[in-house]
């Protein structure tokens, strides 16, 4: 893994686990200090996020964690309501037993994060499931605007979200999987429809103040 890498993960982590609340600050200065790379290094970084949604650069201001609002919040999950379930039925024809192995895979990874009380993961490998399994319906420019969906979920996870929001409360994906491979359309789309509204119900839509924050000690390895 390369050190670009590294520190975009590390930053990433922070993100996600409310180390660096939306609206943080994120100096370059201090930041190149912290992990103890030039300013151009943490700059690339920075861009990375931003182009994930994870941050936002305002001209002769700098980078910020984003902060999205309750509207948009909102606005990303019933959207992610209205899209995922209704491409069931476009992925079902290509579906295949690979495919559920690759998957269940994935949830086997998903659980033992959760059981290792890594939010950060869990939350970046609930993203992955929803948007590798919208790529299967062939559909390439909803499968890439449910992955850009995905992306914003998952700050806004970080932002709004609880443990509940990504543990099998709102259901495990592997009985998504049983249902797929069973070819059950019907019970697979109200199954995603009903994981997707339980994400949304399970938001704590409240501001928080912006905290100090010491990067030095935050990324010290």
């Amino acid at each position: 893994m390369s050190n670009d890498e590294k520190i975009y993960q590390q930053i990433l982590k922070a993100i996600i686990e409310h180390q660096l609340p939306p609206g943080a600050r994120l100096p370059e200065d201090s930041l190149a200090v912290a992990f103890g790379v030039s300013r151009t290094g943490i700059r690339k970084v920075l861009q990375r996020l931003a182009l994930e949604h994870f941050v936002v650069i305002v001209k002769n201001k700098g980078a910020q964690v984003n902060r999205p609002n309750e509207t948009e919040a909102l606005e990303v999950l019933d959207s992610r309501i209205l899209i995922e379930p209704q491409l069931i039925h476009e992925l079902l024809p290509h579906w295949n037993t690979t495919h559920s192995q690759t998957f269940r895979t994935m949830v086997q990874e998903e659980n033992s994060a959760e059981q290792n009380s890594q939010l950060a993961d869990s939350i970046q490998l609930t993203a992955r499931f929803h948007y590798e399994l919208a790529k299967l319906s062939g559909n390439r420019i909803l499968a890439a605007f449910v992955e850009q969906l995905c992306y914003r979920s998952s700050l806004i996870l970080a932002a709004y979200g609880t443990r509940g929001s990504v543990s099998c409360d709102g259901g495990d994906h592997s009985k998504l999987l049983d249902l797929l491979d069973k070819k059950d359309a019907n019970n697979a789309e109200k199954w995603m429809r009903d994981h997707l509204k339980h994400i949304k119900a399970s938001l704590i839509l409240e501001s928080r103040e912006e905290q100090n924050i010491d990067f030095k000690r935050l990324f010290s390895r």
